[in-house]
């Protein structure tokens, strides 16, 4: 089955989590925590990237980031990459050392944002690291300490998060604190970090993930984390964006190929598509190659209208004839169906 593609744009908030072959430690002392922290560091500042929580095991990382100009993609492939070639010169290794690819959730932010942070930063705690939330306070590979100023991490966006629970840094502080104390009983929250669950029906409620199909009402997509309308929306954003960079790839295809493609499937013959015919089937089809070459391509109006013979406006008009004809969407489908 086919990798889906990550979910992606400025600004969209991400529940990223990476774990090792074979449950090997990725990190084997304050060396490689420090290490793999420089990176991060050094990789949202280059991305832009917005860094709210986090959590290193010996096994495994938590993170919650807001992406920036660069996309998430290519600020994990800096940080893994990376991370693993002065991991395995430091430790005299070769080879992969994470589990295939970083997985990665996109989360709506006025659901799962404090939920998100609480569940990342309580990762010491259930694996055992530590064995209170008084000892995880001073846990120094974990955004908690750096929440309750017991540890700097001037790249962490700790003034966001508290702000949240009070103005008064003290008084944020207090109760987010007590806000993670009370999580402890919660335990593993399996839609948190990709599990069974999925979109939510409303009033907090989750759908199992077997109870729907995917583009059906109330359903779910396992790279999304939100209501109903959020992963919507997600999807329609994805499916504009994905279109769009088809459509920025499909540019190279020159207008006398897309003549010639129109023609194949209009069965309009090349050169009368050129002759000024006023045969409704012509002029449909040269509609449709200025609408495509103009109108999706971005092919210049002038361009098409040279190989066209026509007036350069009236290539730009054809373009502008309300919708997509079924013949330009036909050969739209076919191109990027390629």
């Amino acid at each position: 089955m086919p990798r889906q593609a990550r979910l992606d744009a400025p600004g969209t908030l991400h529940h990223v989590m990476a774990r090792s072959i074979e449950r090997r430690k990725i990190f084997l002392g304050p060396e490689d925590y420090e290490e793999f922290l420089g990176r991060l560091e050094k990789g949202s500042v280059f991305a832009g990237a917005q860094i709210l929580a986090w959590s290193l095991l010996p096994n495994h990382f938590h993170l919650l980031l807001r992406s920036g100009e660069v996309g998430l993609s290519t600020i994990m492939r800096r940080l893994m990459t990376g991370y693993v070639v002065s991991f395995n010169l430091r430790h005299r290794r070769h080879g992969h050392l994470f589990q295939n690819r970083y997985k990665s959730v996109v989360c709506e932010e006025e659901v799962y944002l404090l939920e998100l942070v609480r569940y990342i930063h309580l990762n010491p705690l259930r694996a055992r690291l530590v064995r209170t939330v008084e000892e995880l306070a001073d846990y120094p590979y974990s955004g908690h300490s750096a929440l309750l100023g017991n540890v700097k991490r001037p790249w962490q966006q700790t003034r966001e998060v508290l702000a949240q629970f009070a103005k008064r840094t003290d008084a944020a502080r207090r109760r987010y604190e007590e806000f993670v104390a009370a999580g402890v009983s919660e335990g593993r929250r399996s839609e948190l970090v990709g599990g069974g669950l999925r979109r939510s029906s409303g009033a907090g409620r989750e759908l199992p993930r077997r109870g729907k199909k995917r583009g059906a009402e109330g359903g779910y997509d396992e790279r999304i984390l939100g209501s109903s309308a959020f992963v919507s929306t997600v999807l329609r954003q994805a499916e504009r964006e994905g279109r769009s960079a088809r459509r920025r790839g499909l540019r190279a295809v020159g207008v006398a190929e897309l003549a010639e493609r129109v023609a194949e499937l209009s069965g309009v013959g090349v050169e009368e598509l050129r002759s000024g015919s006023r045969r409704r089937a012509v002029v449909e089809a040269r509609r449709a190659l200025t609408q495509v070459a103009i109108g999706e391509l971005g092919h210049p109006g002038a361009a098409v209208a040279r190989y066209l013979e026509m007036a350069t406006s009236t290539a730009n008009r054809s373009a502008g004839q309300g919708e997509l004809s079924p013949l330009a969407k036909r050969l739209l489908e076919a191109l990027e169906g390629e």
